[in-house]
């Protein structure tokens, strides 16, 4: 089974105060009814289709499915798309209703919590009251752990693949720079552009972000210096074939907003911080680094585990550093599916029972 929908908020309130009288939240479903459920949270630009179809694959289609990782025999799992995304969910295109106009920057500003409250709110009206896990690499990542801490029942196991308990000023330094390329393109017009037209600021953020998502290692191995027929590096085609590629795909306004949440976002606020926080957790957590990660480094990672109670710490060798949880899976998807546990024999009601 697999369905795609949309769940209806009425009168959400933000973090900040501000409400909504209606908010929409996509998601995709799949796998067999009656089994437990594993949320899945995406990254940055990713969105709610992580299995996908055969036709149009999902951005984990490789993990997610019959007899694959997440074993959709014996899970049911839904992945639900960002709130101020640009997907499906409500966010800065989306209409205000009172002015039928998009929100464009009088979109509220979103925080982490309010995209784990606007889920949980979302699987409240689908009837999902529990989770076997929940699993979420980079920005999904920072929704795992706030999950844990604002719905400390509501999983049994958290996967945190490649965050933080908060963002590093390295990290935030990028994500300046891909904020101010946006906002001075000539295009932008204060956030009123025009969406037919690609922003080059959008493209160039890109281009700084994905610098980060790969190891040194990695850029010098893939490209050495080579050059296309054009006598342009290719390392310099590549880089603005995905500019170009996010820029089609992704609103820039929203690119701004999840950019922002990401830097505001601490799992230690509000909590007598981080290392209070971490150890507030109750279900059991496995936290996932890869190696050369430039933006999480695997340091902080396996600090954060030391101090969660029922902490698991795992660092993936590989060179492709953050970008590893969108790759080689078959490198390191052992460490989810023999931490998530095995179905038994159904129940009276036949409901599958679960063990581990």
């Amino acid at each position: 089974m697999r369905r795609e929908g949309k769940v209806i908020l009425n009168n959400f309130c933000f973090q900040d105060g501000t409400e909504l009288s209606k908010v929409e939240i996509a998601y995709e479903w799949v796998g067999e009814e009656h089994n437990p459920f594993i949320l899945i949270c995406h990254a940055l630009t990713g969105d709610h289709r992580a299995a996908g179809t055969e036709k149009n694959p999902g951005w984990w289609h490789e993990v997610i499915g019959p007899k694959k990782t997440i074993d959709t025999d014996r899970f049911q799992v839904i992945t639900l798309n960002v709130l101020g995304g640009c997907h499906g969910s409500s966010g800065p295109m989306s209409i205000n209703t009172l002015t039928n106009e998009p929100y464009r920057l009088t979109f509220p500003p979103v925080t982490i919590r309010d995209i784990v409250h606007s889920h949980r709110a979302a699987l409240d009206v689908l009837g999902i009251n529990e989770v076997e896990a929940v699993i979420g690499g980079s920005l999904g990542g920072m929704q795992a752990l706030e999950w844990g801490l604002l719905y400390p029942t509501f999983m049994n196991r958290l996967v945190v693949l490649a965050a933080t308990p908060f963002l590093s000023d390295y990290a935030i330094a990028f994500n300046t720079i891909g904020t101010l390329a946006i906002q001075n393109d000539p295009k932008w017009d204060n956030g009123n552009y025009d969406q037919s037209s690609d922003l080059r600021g959008l493209e160039i953020a890109r281009m700084a972000g994905m610098v980060t998502y790969r190891s040194r290692e990695v850029w010098n191995e893939t490209f050495n210096r080579k050059k296309a027929d054009n006598d342009v590096f290719e390392v310099e085609s590549y880089l603005a074939y995905h500019g170009k590629n996010l820029a089609h795909r992704f609103d820039a306004n929203s690119y701004l907003l999840l950019m922002k949440a990401m830097n505001s976002h601490d799992i230690g606020s509000g909590r007598g911080g981080w290392k209070r926080a971490a150890k507030q957790y109750k279900s059991k957590v496995k936290i996932i680094a890869f190696q050369g990660d430039l933006l999480y480094p695997s340091d902080a990672l396996s600090e954060l585990s030391e101090l969660v109670p029922k902490g698991e710490f795992h660092e993936v060798k590989l060179k492709v550093g953050h970008d590893g949880f969108l790759v080689q899976f078959e490198k390191w998807e052992y460490l989810i599916s023999t931490y998530l546990p095995k179905l038994m024999k159904d129940d009276q009601k036949g409901n599958n029972v679960i063990s581990g």
